[in-house]
């Protein structure tokens, strides 16, 4: 009936509140995910605290490299509690019921630490260059200032380039349909819900991705591109091999990180017949690199692994 009425009335038939149904084709044993999800989201905690921890107390992690990984600690931390309270919420206790403004307030911040995890990236790419490219100017480029700097040169700029997403996501008149096939507030996933055109709200995202991730990730690409070139120079075997060992790391969490952006937006298309698979991947990446970042670090960092011995009281005799 609400379909029926005219333009003129479209706005009074506003719906008040989102329904987040959880994840589609599975809801009536969807709630068997919460166990899983809530230890994730349990050890992405505690590991980035253990992380902030361990690089305050160490004075030897005092370095910029180990600052830019506790600030992605705190980004991390701050994406998977802004997703998962609410989608353990949805799983234990049905409560599905979200308001319009706490959901494009949802929506701001994802889009906010998500692109915030990316520029992180950037800065760490940065950071190894000119370790190993230029080595004797890294003590005079990379001081405590650049960290500084860059952090907030990011913040702004992911914080102001997301305002736009849900500015134009609530200009939209959302006028029967109100449950959303999801766990959270998408960007897509919401504004598909509204009567008139979203042509608008699609463009933004892809100038989003394009213009921000994109860039971000031929940064990456440019740095290791000229570490490889400058490694491949070395006359030493094991002094190439242990200059690429302090990237190995960063490469393994920037591989899962884009490559499960490339994913979802494949899969996204596909959503009509396997509507699942985004939505579990787009839950899954928003907690999976919280709580595998300060792992793959510990297991490839001997200092940071000499950290966690410590602070668990462990032997490091012989580490």
């Amino acid at each position: 009936m609400l379909q029926d009425l005219g333009h003129s009335n479209i706005s009074k038939s506003q719906v008040s509140e989102f329904i987040l149904m959880g994840f589609p084709g599975i809801h009536t044993w969807q709630h068997w995910l919460s166990l899983p999800l809530a230890l994730l989201y349990l050890l992405a905690l505690t590991a980035n605290i253990l992380i902030l921890i361990i690089i305050k107390q160490e004075a030897t992690l005092h370095q910029p490299m180990y600052y830019f990984l506790g600030i992605l600690a705190v980004v991390d931390m701050g994406l998977a509690t802004t997703i998962m309270p609410k989608i353990l919420a949805i799983l234990w206790f049905s409560a599905k019921a979200i308001g319009l403004p706490e959901c494009f307030a949802q929506m701001y911040v994802i889009h906010c630490f998500v692109l915030m995890e990316s520029g992180i990236f950037v800065c760490m790419a940065i950071d190894r260059y000119v370790a190993i490219c230029q080595p004797l100017r890294y003590p005079s480029i990379v001081t405590d200032s650049f960290v500084v700097k860059a952090t907030v040169f990011m913040a702004l700029r992911n914080s102001l380039a997301t305002i736009p997403v849900p500015v134009l996501a609530a200009e939209r008149h959302y006028c029967s349909k109100n449950q959303i096939e999801h766990c959270l507030c998408s960007n897509l996933g919401v504004t598909r819900l509204s009567c008139d055109d979203r042509t608008i709200n699609s463009i933004y995202q892809l100038f989003l991705a394009w213009t921000l991730m994109g860039s971000d990730l031929g940064l990456i690409f440019l740095s290791y591109a000229l570490i490889l070139h400058s490694v491949l120079k070395l006359n030493s075997a094991e002094a190439a091999s242990k200059a690429l060992s302090t990237c190995t790391s960063h490469l393994i969490l920037i591989l899962f990180f884009y490559t499960v952006i490339v994913v979802i937006s494949i899969t996204h298309s596909a959503t009509m017949t396997l509507p699942l698979i985004p939505v579990l991947l787009n839950v899954l990446h928003n907690v999976i690199p919280p709580a595998l970042n300060p792992i793959v670090y510990a297991f490839k960092n001997k200092e940071l692994r000499q950290g966690f011995y410590k602070a668990l009281k462990l032997n490091i005799k012989g580490n």
